[in-house]
């Protein structure tokens, strides 16, 4: 499992503003959330302009300067993060988004992020707060240890070490990768499966161990618990099936691969994507919170 890498910053620096595609990619591989992500390089831009003209006069690399205060601001949100997942209402996913389409926003850097996948960010997700920031910024951007010293309080050294070992984690984490090629083919098949309303169909398609995880945020409906079991799921996705014979399920490309975007009369209500083994699907991870699928509108 790789994290896609930003050419934007290695680019010349030039306006400030020509980095914000660049900030945003790297403090949503931070934080999760398209929202949270341009919330804090907005915060960043603002400690920019709050500069004296002779401040930043003397920066002579703005974008490493936003950077590194947008890896700062970062480190405080993951910080506090954990105490409001805490309290979120049933189940915490990150933020999926679209690959491949452009729409000037911002927010594009992360769309075409074909290498952040829901898969990758939950695995980043159980790393410490350091130790994200740490590898999002050297692995994805490669900033140098020195500066992501600043960040962190730490020295260059004890940085070197954290994405070291966030490097291992997510390597144990995530175990073999599954070509797109192949991945695809078992989507496929599962969309075969899910169509003939067949139970035991897909039942043959989902792993035995196989979880699916639902976010609605509290604001629509969604499982407050994980669904395991291939049984138990393929129940479950019949069951949601049978409750909206109207929805319109679109092939969608993900950071994930394949996967699934559902209208309602032409609303989207869900976007679905999944993690293959190469021979069966191991998880389902069923976007429902409407603040979580802007980038798909």
């Amino acid at each position: 499992m790789e994290i896609a890498m930003t050419d934007a910053a290695t680019q010349p620096v030039g306006d400030v503003d020509a980095h914000r595609r660049t900030l945003v990619a790297a403090a949503y591989r931070m934080l999760g959330t398209v929202a949270d992500a341009e919330d804090a390089v907005q915060e960043a831009f603002l400690r920019w302009l709050r500069l004296s003209d002779v401040e930043r006069a003397a920066v002579s690399n703005p974008g490493g300067w936003l950077m590194r205060v947008t890896g700062r601001i970062c480190l405080d949100v993951l910080g506090s993060a954990r105490v409001r997942h805490e309290t979120y209402v049933g189940e915490w996913l990150p933020e999926p988004v679209p690959v491949g389409t452009s729409t000037g926003d911002p927010a594009d850097a992360v769309v075409g992020a074909e290498g952040v996948s829901t898969a990758l960010l939950l695995v980043l997700e159980t790393l410490t707060p350091a130790e994200r920031v740490a590898f999002v910024l050297h692995e994805a951007f490669a900033v140098p240890f020195a500066e992501i010293a600043e960040v962190l309080g730490r020295s260059a050294d004890a940085c070197r070490q954290l994405a070291a070992s966030a490097r291992r984690h997510v390597g144990r984490r995530a175990g073999a990768g599954v070509p797109r090629g192949r991945h695809d083919e078992l989507i496929a098949a599962f969309a075969a499966a899910s169509a003939s309303g067949s139970l035991d169909a897909l039942v043959r398609v989902l792993a035995p161990d196989v979880v699916l995880v639902s976010d609605g945020g509290g604001i629509v409906s969604a499982a407050r618990r994980p669904v395991r079991g291939a049984d138990h799921v393929a129940r479950f996705l019949l069951g949601l099936a049978a409750k909206q014979p109207t929805a319109a399920y679109e092939p969608a490309v993900t950071g994930d691969g394949l996967g699934f975007a559902i209208r309602m009369d032409g609303v989207l209500a869900a976007v679905v994507t999944f993690a293959t083994d190469g021979e069966r699907i191991t998880d389902v991870w069923m976007m429902r919170n409407p603040e979580k699928l802007r980038a798909w509108a």
